[in-house]
């Protein structure tokens, strides 16, 4: 039973990432812990290989196209590596009811960025012709990939909701080439984060399998059939939906458990 409805939960998220370009794997985490049944701890590796599969499915496509700024990704890759691994031992000496209300708050910042989409670029690292200024641009890089990679680590989660601003809002990046490079970082966080928790890890490969196919399957369907569709309604939506489900994550760790 438990692969079938994992097949229906991955196909789901799948769906939402396909048609929101990101985002839809902040669900992946509470779907596994409260549609499947596991523990927050069984929860984040399996979240990590849906993301990153995921993501690689998107990534593929992005770099042929040459919407991927690899000086940029290599800067975040590198800062976020290091510190997904920090995030994951900060996780082992946590309690589950301290990662649970935690992840509950990356929720709601997730929600809100998604609410508060903007196509205001900074000018950090435009510099024309001339590639990248490093000391305009590293000092906000290198903090945003430190921050992202710890969350990785941490709570099971990609990241692009916060990668995508930071490169274009921080850094300058146009749309196309932030949501490329993004996903290429998720990719190299995604992977370092599934090593760390390798060590300690019970995962269910018949449910990670079905989770991770039917999410990467849904997710490449619905991305082509999304450039029919205008998704800013969408987005709003799935906004509400993660504030209910972060709300529901609260109460459930702070009243009910």
């Amino acid at each position: 039973m438990q692969p079938a409805i994992a097949l229906v939960l991955g196909a789901v998220i799948g769906v939402l990432l396909g048609f929101l370009g990101g985002g839809g794997s902040i669900l992946a985490v509470p779907a596994l812990v409260y549609g499947l049944g596991l523990d927050f701890r069984q929860a984040i590796p399996i979240s990590l290989i849906v993301v990153g599969a995921a993501a690689l499915s998107g990534a593929i496509p992005k770099a042929r196209a040459g919407q991927v700024d690899w000086r940029l990704a290599a800067v975040f890759a590198a800062a976020g590596i290091p510190a997904t691994f920090a995030g994951t031992a900060v996780g082992t000496l946590l309690p589950q009811p301290v990662l649970l209300v935690g992840f509950a708050v990356v929720m709601v910042v997730a929600g809100i960025r998604m609410l508060r989409e903007s196509d205001d670029a900074g000018t950090a690292c435009k510099t024309g012709d001339f590639g990248i200024d490093w000391k305009r641009c590293a000092p906000r890089a290198i903090p945003a990939g430190l921050g992202v990679g710890f969350l990785t680590g941490l709570f099971g989660v990609g990241g692009g909701f916060l990668i995508i601003p930071a490169l274009v809002m921080l850094l300058g990046l146009e749309m196309g080439v932030a949501v490329g490079t993004s996903l290429v970082v998720i990719v190299a966080n995604s992977a370092a984060g599934l090593i760390a928790h390798l060590g300690d890890a019970d995962i269910d490969w018949s449910i990670t399998a079905a989770f991770a196919g039917a999410a990467v399957v849904a997710s490449l369907v619905a991305g082509h059939l999304g450039t029919r569709m205008e998704t800013g309604r969408l987005r709003r939506w799935f906004a509400y939906l993660v504030f209910v489900v972060a709300v529901y994550v609260l109460v459930d760790t702070l009243f009910l458990r």
